[in-house]
Order: C-alpha cells, then structure tokens, then sequence
C-alpha cells in the first residue's frame, strides 16, 4: 500500500480529487489517502494557508497530491505552490503536453515534456525600489550550476527511462551571457553524460515560434524558471488548455503533484468541473511510485472516452457531461478493456 498525502484544495478541488481517487481505485492501485489542508479553505478555518499539520504529513510521506489552492488576498501570505516548492526543494517542474482525442486545440501534433526550473530566476523574489518615489524597480535573478545540473539531469533521465529521443535547452545565452550562459554551458556538460540522446540549444523567443510553428519537433524541454513559467502554459495552450494537463514538482526525496489550473469558484459544487489535469498529474505520480500498468491503463481510457464517449466529457472540452459522467465513463472504459 503506498502512502500519500492528499490535498483536495480550494473550488473545484474536492470535486475532482473525489473524481481521480474513485477512477484510481478502480484501476486496482492500493493508495492509503492521507487527507490534508491548504489553500483558502485553510486559511478560513486555521488562519494558515499552509497549516503545521499538512507539512508536518508531507514531512513523514514525502509525497503528496494537491488540487487548486486559492491564495488568500490582502494577507500577506505568499502562493502556497511557492512555499511548498522552496521548503522541500522541488527544483523540478514537470509539465508534459500531448494531443487528445476531440480535444479542442490550434494544432493536432504535440507531445512533448518541459522540464522548468522551480526555485531560481527571477522567482527568489530579491527586488527592490531604486527610489523613494518608487519609480524605479530592480530585480535580480539569481542562477546557480548546479542547481542547473539537477533539473537539466532530471529532464535526461527521464528522456532515457521513456524513450525519448531528444533534450532541448531552452535559453538567452545571446544576451544574458552570465546567468542563462550559465545554464546553457550546465545543459552541455550533463548531455555528454547522454550520448544515445540528441541535443540541441534554442533561444527562448525562437522556440515560443517553433512551438506554434513546429511544435512536431520537440521531445522533452528544459529551461529556466521563468522561460518555463511561460513555456509550459503555451505548450498547454497548443493542446486544449490548463484543464488538460498535469504536473509534478520533484525534488531529491520529495514529491508534490498538482493540478496547475484555478479553483474556479464559479463552477464549484455544481458537478461541472474537468477533472483531465488532476488525473493526469496523479498518473505521473503513479508512474513516480512504479505503477506504470494501471498509468497507462488509466490514460488509454480516458484517451477512448475522449475519442468515442464525448456527450460523456465535460463542457469545457466541448461534451456534455458532468464531472460524475466523465467519472464513471473512464472507469467503464478501463472494465471493457
């Protein structure tokens, strides 16, 4: 039995982490749900977004599931997604993008993984006011090498485990010479280590074009923090959106996986949301804890729901189900498989 703590989150959270659970269950996997508490709900009923008690269960599992969290406004607490990935060094994020069946989006040829940088950049948050009158700002971004060789490393091994063919190093060594130079020059070094993987380097304002353009031609990316920030929400865009891709935030004995989109209150409660990106994010944590057979078994029905089950589907993806529907079509499709 595998132990992980659970998050449901804010909004939508409850509704589509009850949805994941129930789909996950019946694919066989034995998962020991640890439920736990952040976001604005939290904040609510504990006056902490990111109460002691759900850091103390990540401290003990080291792995956790988390739904969309609303930062509380006008408290002076920062995103609990940031908080979570500098206390437990999650420095890499992981954000795969593939095409779906009657999914709609500009193109129909992407299936890449982007690998960002999670805890450096312009992220660290060290700005300042040059002036009293606060006309002038000044942020600096700060880059280390090996902080860059780890998450430039993870992005190979997981090209060599699945197969992958090609690594991309996005940066602006052109003009940032010393800080992306930096993780450029990093990104060279560990390829050596890959001699059966292809490498190539690109400059971040060419590769958002060849993304739109080209997006056929990339395999695994991997980049800074803020290249990726922006990156991964455009490979999103490229298949359908925030609400059908996951994520997965890595560190060296730590693991969180969420659903990157909003908690979108205005749906909630209603049995309309799309649960898509926590699913998948929960099969890349399935695939973190060696259950690969009931990951692929799970994606290959939600991909025949998609496909020949539409009226199952939610609104957002053009059906005309509910959350429930969706729910129970998957779990239909992985039974007649």
């Amino acid at each position: 039995m595998h132990n992980i703590v659970l998050i449901p989150g804010d909004g939508i959270g409850p509704e589509i982490t009850r949805s994941v659970t129930e789909i996950i269950k019946a694919a066989g996997v034995d998962i020991n749900w640890i439920p736990a508490k952040a976001g604005l709900g939290a904040f609510e009923e504990t006056g902490d977004p990111l109460p002691k008690e759900t850091e103390e269960l990540i401290d003990t599992y080291r792995i956790a599931l988390k739904g969309p969290l609303t930062t509380p406004v006008g408290t002076g607490f920062r995103s609990v997604n940031v908080a979570l990935r500098k206390k437990y060094n999650l420095y890499a994020n992981l954000r795969p993008a593939q095409t779906l069946p009657n999914v709609p989006s500009p193109v129909n040829n992407v299936d890449l993984v982007l690998f960002r940088e999670n805890t450096q950049g312009l992220y660290i948050g060290n700005e300042r006011w040059l002036d009293d009158e606060h006309t002038k700002a000044e942020s600096i971004a700060y880059i280390d090498k090996q902080s860059s060789e780890k998450v430039i490393t993870a992005a190979f091994e997981y090209a060599r485990k699945f197969g992958r063919k090609k690594v991309s190093i996005v940066h602006k060594a052109n003009i940032l010479k010393f800080s992306s130079g930096l993780f450029l020059s990093a990104g060279l070094e560990v390829s050596k280590n890959y001699p059966e993987i292809e490498c190539e380097e690109i400059i971040v304002d060419n590769m958002a074009m060849q993304m739109v353009m080209r997006p056929e031609r990339f395999d695994v990316v991997v980049t800074t923090n803020l290249f990726g920030d922006i990156l991964s929400d455009l490979a999103s865009g490229l298949v359908g959106g925030l609400g059908v891709t996951g994520a997965a935030n890595l560190g060296d004995d730590c693991a969180i996986f969420e659903a990157v989109h909003g908690s979108a209150p205005d749906i909630a409660g209603k049995n309309l949301a799309n649960p898509i990106a926590l699913l998948f994010s929960a099969l890349l944590l399935m695939d973190h804890i060696d259950e690969k057979v009931a990951a692929q078994k799970i994606h290959d029905a939600v991909l025949e729901v998609l496909a020949n089950h539409k009226d199952a589907c939610t609104r957002d993806i053009g059906g005309k189900g509910t959350t429930s529907t969706f729910t129970h079509a998957v779990i239909q499709a992985m039974e007649m498989d």
